[in-house]
């Protein structure tokens, strides 16, 4: 990618194929119940620009997308909020070069291209594959087979990772013994590898628990601190005004896009969640 590279009107997007490729490729630091000094700071960074201009997705007669402005300041969290069937994980495909798509996606960065880490709302396997945590991390973040175990080149981020959203001490289990809190810890931590300047996160508290809902509230501080740029859709609009610097409401369109206090009102919240929504506020 270009440092500045701009997507447009195009069904397979060649930069958002790039993006899925990274988000493949990169891990993800949490905080459990670890000291900070233990995990230690994250490197400072400078996040991309991202920005959306008129994007648009019809699959068959149905419009699921329609007309989607907005943009994502670098080193912000930036929280996508909407009704389920909204479009907000369409939206996010489309970035990731997995769905055609009509108007402009456009990633602005301040140097070099980056790393783009991606955490996907669940895990879906067979849960009586053999598979340990290590397995998986080595699957999911290094070109060496699994079956050769970690290499070196990762083996010290992939620790630190498990580590950083409290999962060291259970790397020898197998990724179906784990519960589903357990499971969104480790999809978390192979988001961070290598270390991403953009993170795309997919509804990462859906299934955490009350300490891994900890980790992630102190990941995402590291993250505004070390100046990563987040997209983070999310249900839990309580978390999302004291966590987030903006906010989109998205159902099919975008209704609002502003500060957590300017946007959780009332009455925005009942425009966003209408089945019909009459009109952006």
């Amino acid at each position: 990618m270009t440092a500045n590279e701009t997507l447009s009107d195009t069904s397979k997007s060649p930069v958002g194929a790039s993006l899925l490729a990274n988000a493949l490729d990169q891990p993800t630091s949490l905080l459990d119940e670890i000291p900070s000094s233990r995990a230690g700071s994250l490197p400072e960074v400078s996040g991309p620009t991202l920005e959306f201009k008129d994007v648009s997705l019809t699959l068959g007669r149905t419009t699921i997308l329609d007309n989607v402005t907005f943009t994502v300041q670098p080193g912000h969290v930036h929280a996508l909020v909407g009704p389920n069937g909204g479009g907000k994980s369409s939206l996010i495909k489309t970035l990731l070069g997995q769905m055609p798509h009509q108007g402009q996606l456009s990633l602005q960065w301040p140097g070099a291209p980056g790393t783009i880490g991606y955490v996907p709302q669940a895990l879906e396997f067979d849960r009586g594959l053999p598979m340990t945590v290590d397995d998986f991390m080595a699957a999911m973040c290094q070109r060496r087979p699994a079956f050769l175990g970690l290499s070196k080149h990762y083996a010290g981020a992939i620790g630190e990772a498990l580590e950083r959203v409290g999962m060291q001490d259970k790397r020898k289990r197998r990724m179906g013994a784990l519960s589903g809190g357990e499971r969104q810890r480790v999809l978390l931590a192979q988001g961070l590898i290598p270390a991403p300047q953009l993170l795309v996160l997919d509804e990462p508290m859906s299934a955490l628990d009350e300490a891994g809902i900890q980790v992630f509230e102190r990941l995402l501080g590291d993250w505004r601190a070390a100046g990563i740029t987040v997209l983070w859709i999310e249900h839990d609009l309580e978390a999302v005004g004291r966590l987030a610097d903006r906010v989109t409401g998205l159902n099919r369109r975008v209704l609002f896009d502003s500060t957590p206090q300017q946007a959780l009102t009332p009455e925005r919240l009942l425009s966003l969640f209408s089945t019909h929504p009459r009109s952006a506020v």
